[in-house]
């Protein structure tokens, strides 16, 4: 075998080579012309093909966090050892964008004085990645900054406590400051709770077990549930009821946890006047609605209620403890119930929360 069928094998072992991978590999000569590249660049490039001796800015087209377009040949061809990043985005031509890793590695290509040195790239899309890295972070800051408020709190109620006992002052002050925190180590136990559900409902490993819920009862029992928490605000709570309630197949879990939540936030969201819970019968199934007259959402807010970790900047709402968990959770559980929530809410007007379940059997 002589030197060119030798020089030609190995060139073909290579396209071999690179066409294994699952990362996008693109090979540029000392200019920046492209030379070599594989299918998975088409994929992440989002592109069809690459002319081959076209210069390299000509495909990828990077952006930053800003969304403002870099040079990404002089970003190349200034790169003296590899370089790695995870801070590149790619925009397509539909206006979706991803973010990427983007390794840039000067190297010999060959034989020669021609064309002898280059620079290969490898090209992943690390999207979900950095939506995780981003919900991590946010996680961390969120459960970080809702803790340190009520354990705080609880912390000076049990200290103020233990300074009256000392000095075997009022009862009533020791009370209150127990109370305040009893209600602190409360609102704590929720939150675990919700992160709890999140994570059982994420991995899918909630109860499954469907069974005939009486409706009707269902109802009566969140009244009972409820209302001392109700009128400690100065809130009634009034029950519509569908006198053609019939069963309702599907997982009490859910149902419960949902309407739950539901009702928590009516309470938590209303500053007077009141709340409806309503339950009538549709087709193949049970439409539960939890109506208030409190403080409203906003039409952009709607559009996000349901995100994990969505609080609104609104300033009533602000006033309120809360990790922006609760509604995606129920959103969760409606998915997994099969069930359609819907919302119609106006601000300073109140909000109705519907959701109808299905029969599951």
């Amino acid at each position: 075998m002589n030197k060119t069928e030798q020089l030609e094998l190995e060139h073909k072992r290579l396209e071999s080579l690179i066409n294994s991978m699952s990362d996008g590999v693109i090979s540029t000569d000392e200019k920046g012309n492209i030379i070599l590249y594989n299918g998975a660049a088409l994929d992440v490039l989002d592109i069809n093909s690459i002319q081959r001796g076209f210069s390299i800015e000509s495909v990828l087209k990077i952006i930053n966090d800003k969304k403002e377009p870099l040079d990404v040949k002089r970003i190349i061809l200034e790169s003296k050892t590899q370089t790695i990043s995870r801070d590149y985005k790619i925009k397509y031509t539909d206006g979706s964008i991803i973010s990427i890793y983007l390794s840039i590695s000067p190297v010999h290509l060959g034989y020669g004085k021609k064309g002898d040195h280059g620079f290969v790239l490898i090209i992943r899309d690390i999207s979900r990645e950095k939506s995780l890295e981003e919900e991590r972070d946010e996680f961390i800051s969120v459960i970080s900054h809702e803790l340190r408020t009520p354990i705080a709190i609880a912390e000076g109620a049990i200290s103020n406590a233990q300074f009256i006992v000392e000095k075997k002052g009022d009862i009533t002050t020791i009370k209150d400051a127990l109370e305040s925190a009893h209600s602190q180590a409360i609102y704590l136990e929720e939150m675990i709770n919700d992160l709890s559900t999140l994570s059982r409902a994420e991995r899918g490993v909630l109860d499954t077990d469907i069974e005939e819920i009486n409706a009707r009862d269902f109802v009566e029992n969140l009244l009972l549930i409820y209302e001392k928490d109700a009128q400690s605000k100065g809130l009634k709570i009034h029950l519509d009821i569908d006198p053609s309630l019939e069963l309702l197949s599907s997982v009490k879990l859910y149902v419960q946890e949902i309407m739950q939540n539901f009702i928590t936030n009516a309470i938590k969201y209303t500053p007077k006047g009141s709340i409806i819970i309503t339950a009538k019968k549709i087709d193949n199934g049970v439409e539960f609605a939890v109506s208030d007259t409190g403080i409203g959402i906003s039409k952009g807010d709607q559009a996000r209620i349901f995100d994990k970790f969505f609080r609104s900047e609104d300033y009533h709402t602000r006033e309120q403890n809360g990790t922006g968990l609760g509604l995606h959770v129920t959103r969760k559980l409606a998915l997994l119930a099969k069930a359609e929530i819907t919302v119609h809410s106006e601000l300073g007007k109140g909000s109705t929360f519907s959701i109808r379940f299905p029969n599951l059997k």
